[in-house]
């Protein structure tokens, strides 16, 4: 009998010892959270709305996209550490995840060791774009302008911390400027405001810009990147308008809960990775600015390590604080 018992608790041990398994065999059983931390409308909302009707498709779950602004991003982004490791919830964020940590000295959560990368997503440009009615055409004109005329230019970002308001603040640094920060709750309402004219200039994903510059609300001043773009082919790059040295970029990625089973995350990556090489998507992202990016967890971590102590450098260079 006791013999009997022991075959028994050998045949079962495999299934016991494993709920994880059987729930990951099941997964998604129920419907996934995409917790976007910016506004509707913005360069990161466009991108996680693209990867989460890829992956419901996928799936055969919806994985809703789930806006939860403020604070530069912080405050959806803690709500995602905080979340259970079960797969069933993602964030979709932007480079404001690894500049953060060094403005904001109160976050509830620590970017390594809170969450799991799962993939970089897309690389995007920034662009210096201006009202119509600033009457400047290129970065020599801007600094000109803005030295004649103090205190008249302000610059609408998406929040304080992101990579456009950082872009602003390195421009004022290195052409020894002054123009003035003006945070949003995320780019959508920002731009709104620059082609109302009640800010002047703004920092700003092309992907975002593109449509107004196409339909003459806003007007081009140059790249922030280290290369023109094909989009713009006349369009000159910051440092090569008489500012050496000076470059950034923007990217989006996706991360997870630290917790979250290992072969989740790898199917998420690897199912991320297929959405966005399709032919007709990565062109479409091209075809407005946007370049893939995606790629494995390990990559995306390789940024994440290399990209805190970064920011940390220019934010401690340039100066920039937040209230």
């Amino acid at each position: 009998m006791r013999a009997l018992f022991g075959i028994l608790l050998a045949c079962l041990a495999p299934v016991l010892g494993a709920p994880s398994a059987l729930a990951q065999d099941s997964w998604p059983s129920r419907p996934v959270k995409i917790i976007v931390p910016f506004p509707a409308g913005g360069s990161t909302d466009i991108i996680a709305r693209e990867v989460a009707q890829g992956l419901t498709a996928k799936f055969g779950q919806q994985f809703l996209v789930d806006n939860r602004p403020g604070a530069s991003g912080t405050v959806g982004t803690a709500a995602v550490a905080k979340s259970p490791g079960d797969g069933y919830t993602f964030l979709v964020t932007a480079s404001h995840f690894t500049i953060v940590p060094s403005l904001y000295q109160q976050i509830t959560y620590d970017p390594l060791k809170d969450f799991k990368s799962v993939s970089l997503l897309v690389t995007i440009p920034v662009i210096v774009v201006a009202h119509p009615s600033v009457p400047v055409k290129t970065v020599k004109d801007l600094i000109a302008y803005d030295k004649s005329h103090p205190g008249k230019l302000n610059f609408g970002s998406s929040g304080a911390g992101g990579v456009n308001h950082l872009s602003a603040e390195l421009f004022n640094y290195l052409a020894n400027t002054h123009l003035t920060h003006i945070a949003y709750k995320g780019t959508a309402p920002a731009m709104q405001d620059l082609i109302a004219g009640h800010v002047q200039i703004m920092f700003d994903a092309v992907l975002t810009s593109l449509p107004h510059i196409r339909t003459g609300a806003i007007k081009p001043i140059a790249l922030t990147g280290a290369k023109p773009s094909p989009l713009f082919p006349d369009l000159p790059t910051v440092a090569a308008s008489g500012l050496p040295g000076y470059e950034t970029s923007s990217w989006v990625a996706m991360f997870a809960p630290a917790g979250t089973p290992p072969e989740i995350i790898t199917q998420v990556s690897e199912e991320v990775h297929r959405i966005l090489n399709q032919p007709a998507i990565k062109d479409r992202q091209q075809s407005q600015g946007v370049e893939i990016a995606a790629s494995t967890p390990q990559q995306l971590d390789d940024v994440v390590k290399a990209e805190i102590p970064k920011w940390s450098t220019l934010i401690k260079k340039v100066g920039v604080t937040v209230e």
